[in-house]
């Protein structure tokens, strides 16, 4: 669990629940559990938090960026094939 001081930096949010959200560190990777009210009230599952601010800018590049990896590793279904 991490307090409300050692939030700091660039984390992703990844799950909120009910008083816990799990968030990723994007300088480092590494998932961590906190309080819910270290974020901002209006954080969402996926948006970025910067220094306990959200930035929708980088929210909206990330969710860009995941789209176009998505596009891109998208696998056409031949005609006659039925799944």
């Amino acid at each position: 669990m991490v307090s409300m001081v050692g939030l700091w930096g660039a984390v992703q949010v990844e799950l909120l629940e009910d008083t816990r959200a799990q968030v990723v560190r994007l300088e480092t990777g590494q998932a961590c559990t906190v309080e819910r009210a270290v974020l901002p009230p209006e954080a969402r599952e996926g948006d970025v938090v910067v220094d306990g601010r959200l930035e929708p800018g980088q929210t909206e590049a990330r969710r860009r960026d995941v789209a176009r990896i998505r596009t891109r590793l998208t696998v056409p279904v031949p005609p006659n094939l039925e799944l």
